[in-house]
């Protein structure tokens, strides 16, 4: 996943670097969009939601009970214990990375926004609001699925035939839930007039690096609270 977001990103920013023939169609659809039903007052809820005001308390809430739960999971799993705090730590960096990642690129591009944005600042590639919300709320999802497990044993659990159990109906709701709320996130922008479509692209394919690489950080140092041992304690 971390690889194809990354081509993609490459992709992306090869078009709106070039003013290649998607920036033009990317320009015309957020032109439409913006002009569209839907209600203003929606659309600025989501958009808000990208706001680092509004996503790190989300974040921390979540970071501080996935440490609680995670500690507890621990206690009764076999082997040594896991770092509890490990997934918490690594959900502040990778947020902390998104700005790392995207002003520098706001800077080199220097691509001019809506027309709502006219005259305000430049560089709006890739979207700071739409990266921030889909790390922000994707490790939120991420971290509740870790601590979940957690409760379950801090290991999977294994069929006779050797395959594991299928995710739990939970998780799969709250990957849904959290691709919807990104989906609104990135609406909201557009249709308030803050980004072009193609700038919340770019964002949520930085998002597709940072969260694979935080699963990897977890499942590589976390220990048995990443939820990925079997019963026999070994790895997968």
């Amino acid at each position: 996943m971390a690889l194809c977001s990354a081509l993609l990103f490459g992709l992306v920013t090869w078009q709106v670097a070039a003013r290649g023939a998607v920036r033009g169609l990317d320009e015309r659809l957020g032109r439409g969009v913006a002009a569209s039903a839907v209600p203003g007052p929606v659309a600025q809820f989501f958009a808000d939601l990208g706001n680092t005001a509004v996503a790190l308390p989300v974040l921390l809430v979540a970071a501080g009970w996935a440490v609680w739960r995670l500690r507890r999971g621990v206690r009764g799993a076999p082997g040594a214990p896991g770092r509890a705090w490990l997934p918490s730590v690594a959900a502040l960096g990778a947020l902390a990375a998104v700005p790392a990642l995207v002003v520098p690129f706001k800077v080199w591009l220097d691509r001019p926004g809506p027309p709502r944005m006219a005259g305000s600042h430049e560089g709006f590639y890739p979207s700071g609001h739409g990266a921030t919300a889909a790390v922000a709320y994707g490790l939120v999802a991420l971290l509740l699925t870790r601590a979940y497990a957690a409760r379950r044993g801090g290991r999977t659990v294994q069929r006779p035939s050797g395959r594991k159990t299928a995710a739990a109906p939970g998780t799969w709701a709250v990957a849904a839930g959290t691709g919807l709320l990104n989906a609104g996130v990135g609406l909201g922008l557009v249709r308030q007039g803050y980004h072009w479509p193609l700038d919340v692209l770019g964002g949520w394919c930085l998002a597709g690096v940072l969260l694979p690489l935080w699963c990897l950080v977890c499942d590589r140092w976390g220990g048995p609270a990443g939820g990925h041992r079997t019963r026999s304690g070994r790895g997968d």
